[in-house]
């Protein structure tokens, strides 16, 4: 893809893993960071791929759902755990059903649960 727009938001939430063996399997919490990466194949007459607003609005608008939260009590991680890599994905199929696919695609989501650890998600 030529162009590539990412934009980063954060959100705080508690979660404990599901048959996990170790600290995680506690309940806890963390300030996750979240960076969306979308690509286009096109700009538009004003050199615009898509709005940075309108990527921050919907982002913010799906964190709104998980922000100051039990992750463990949210619907989407009734039967999966609230894991990075989980939570990656539902952020990504999430904005993915609110991108204009016309515009741009949703190439990944990246989160952050500390300053050194990451998941990513994007589609096979």
């Amino acid at each position: 893809m030529p162009y590539l727009i990412e934009v980063t938001d954060t959100f705080s939430a508690a979660h404990q893993l599901r048959g996990y063996q170790g600290k995680c399997e506690h309940l806890h919490g963390h300030n996750w960071k979240v960076t969306i990466t979308l690509s286009a194949k096109k700009i538009d007459k004003t050199g615009l791929a898509i709005d940075f607003g309108e990527v921050k609005q919907m982002l913010k608008g799906i964190l709104r759902k998980l922000d100051h939260t039990f992750l463990n009590e949210h619907p989407y991680f009734q039967k999966s755990n609230p894991s990075s890599e989980n939570i990656a994905r539902y952020i990504h199929d999430s904005a993915r059903s609110l991108i204009p696919k016309k515009k741009v695609k949703v190439e990944s989501v990246a989160v952050w649960e500390s300053e050194k650890t990451k998941a990513v998600y994007s589609d096979p």
